[in-house]
């Protein structure tokens, strides 16, 4: 990939660029989610929830026609006292670049910003590079979520305390 600027943005879904940027999202969410962990059918229907934010890292590749999208992260603020990181994803080939970490701590200040007392989040066990990431961040292993993606795979709900 060429030399690329990164910018972190808040989807905005009335924008003309909307369209294009949650194209790319449902493309990224394809090819690193199992179908049934996707957001692709439902992410129309999160977006226009008023509790619900996506926020996204786009790169503008020198010599390029757009931006691409590197990395999104979804969060939805049901409350005044919690709110759950539902989706955060980085392009594979991006990957291990602070990507992740930015738009992490990103979805973070928008749910302190709402003056939220907890964010929590999901993650299998096995993906230890996201359990890394989350515990570099602060977040902390509340449970074991048994059968939480599927039969024999698990969950790990992880919290931070905002205060």
């Amino acid at each position: 990939m060429a030399a690329a600027a990164a910018a972190i943005l808040e989807l905005d879904p009335s924008h003309e660029r909307a369209g294009r940027v949650i194209d790319n999202i449902v493309r990224l969410e394809r090819r690193i989610f199992p179908k049934h962990e996707s957001l692709v059918r439902s992410i129309h229907d999160e977006l226009k929830r008023r509790n619900s934010g996506l926020i996204y890292m786009a790169s503008t590749v020198a010599g390029g026609d757009g931006d691409e999208v590197v990395g999104y992260a979804m969060y939805t603020c049901p409350t005044s006292l919690c709110a759950s990181i539902t989706k955060l994803a980085v392009k594979e080939s991006c990957r291990r670049q602070g990507h992740g970490e930015a738009l992490l701590a990103a979805a973070v200040e928008r749910c302190r910003r709402r003056r939220v007392q907890r964010v929590s989040l999901h993650v299998d066990p096995a993906r230890t590079a996201a359990v890394a990431l989350y515990r570099k961040a602060g977040f902390q292993v509340d449970a074991t979520v048994m059968g939480y993606y599927a039969t024999q795979r698990d969950a790990y709900r992880m919290f931070m305390d905002l205060q």
